[in-house]
């Protein structure tokens, strides 16, 4: 479980691609190699990870085929910076949302507007991921915490501003129109949804 505070922007040293369809990275850091140990959960750019090897200055994790296939983390490269977090501690302050750090799928950035020292952006989602986004709520994007500001269902995307502050910490504002960006919504949504499923009338038999 992760909050959806960033604590660094670390940056990719390496990618290897294994036989079995995976790939390993190993990502530069600091603040997150406090007390780090093997098999520690590390979320790399909202994609909660497992650490597999470590050393003063890097850590490495498995990207496994399906990871792949649903973040947008086959398109870094050595060189890219990502936003990390630790896993959740008991006694850590809860200073964004409960996030799980389970990518439900990539949106796409459709506008980036600067008003004053902060940053409107624009995100186009599919449809089935866009009914869990409401306004005022919450939305991990690359692992950020993020609050919804307006979701325009006939434009299948959704809107949020990021203040100079988070624009200096995350990694969102380095990237352009067009790239992809991790979506985790907000969990509670999911588990309301799978419960009225169980009060669902069935349909009446001809």
């Amino acid at each position: 479980m992760f909050t959806g505070i960033v604590e660094e922007m670390g940056r990719v040293r390496g990618v290897s691609v294994g036989d079995d369809g995976g790939c390993e990275m190993t990502v530069e850091a600091s603040i997150v190699l406090d007390d780090v140990k093997l098999g520690d959960s590390i979320a790399v750019n909202g994609t909660c990870l497992t650490v597999t090897a470590f050393d003063a200055g890097a850590f490495t994790v498995g990207l496994s085929p399906e990871t792949l296939r649903r973040t947008s983390l086959g398109e870094v490269s050595t060189g890219s910076q990502v936003n990390l977090e630790r896993s959740l501690q008991p006694s850590s302050r809860m200073g964004g949302h409960f996030v799980q750090g389970h990518v439900d799928g990539t949106g796409t950035i459709v506008s980036m507007e600067p008003e004053g020292n902060s940053l409107w952006i624009k995100v186009r989602a599919s449809p089935d991921l866009l009914k869990y986004i409401v306004p005022k709520g919450y939305i991990a994007v690359d692992g950020t915490s993020l609050t919804v500001v307006d979701v325009i269902d006939e434009e299948s995307s959704f809107t949020f501003m990021l203040v100079g502050f988070t624009q200096q910490r995350v990694v969102i504002p380095g990237k352009a129109v067009g790239n992809r960006v991790n979506l985790e919504v907000d969990i509670l949504g999911k588990y309301v949804e799978r419960m009225l499923q169980g009060y669902a009338v069935p349909a009446a038999r001809s």
